[in-house]
């Protein structure tokens, strides 16, 4: 059995720290206003959000920076990267939708996926804020967390960009497919 540990070792701590604040640094449009010193000491006072930041660029999502909540002071992270995380695509609604299928079943689930890496997936909401933030997902489509009345259902909803335009869309929460992942979001 492979026991999974929620703390970076010095290394792989320092490593992270230099390409999220490269990153940072690349990508001011999304945070301006915010100083990077402070999201540092934010991250280094939190290891386990410092380990789930990890994760999410271990599975493709560039996490960044991309805002600010001034009533409980914390930092907002993205997944930023272009396309849906390719660490996480192929992968069905959640475990119910799992369950359900009878063959050719994905290895996982988004919200599985997500409880696991300590992070939550982004709300249609979140997805349309990352949207004026840059163009995402031209190629690929991610999950989004699913209003309960459409899951209770069966369906679920995932979003995507094409011909400028956010497009919302539903599909049955068992069905997976090569080009769907989806995005997270977490507070430092």
């Amino acid at each position: 059995m492979k026991i999974e540990t929620t703390k970076l070792s010095p290394e792989q701590q320092e490593g992270l720290l230099n390409i999220l604040k490269a990153r940072f640094e690349k990508n001011m449009n999304r945070h301006s206003g915010i100083e990077w010193a402070k999201v540092q000491a934010k991250l280094e006072a939190n290891p386990e959000k410092l380990w789930s930041l990890h994760e999410m660029e271990e599975t493709g999502g560039e996490p960044d920076v991309v805002g600010h909540d001034r009533n409980t002071d914390e930092y907002v992270y993205y997944d930023c990267s272009a396309e849906s995380p390719k660490g996480r695509r192929s992968v069905c609604y959640d475990r119910e939708a799992l369950e359900s299928r009878k063959q050719h079943k994905p290895q996982n689930s988004a919200i599985e996926m997500a409880a696991d890496m300590g992070i939550e997936i982004l709300t249609e909401e979140q997805y349309r804020e990352l949207q004026q933030l840059g163009s995402f997902d031209m190629k690929t489509s991610s999950w989004v967390r699913t209003p309960d009345n459409i899951r209770k259902l069966g369906g679920a909803i995932f979003c995507d960009r094409r011909y400028d335009t956010v497009f919302v869309y539903h599909n049955g929460a068992e069905s997976y497919y090569a080009a769907r992942g989806f995005r997270g979001s977490l507070r430092v």
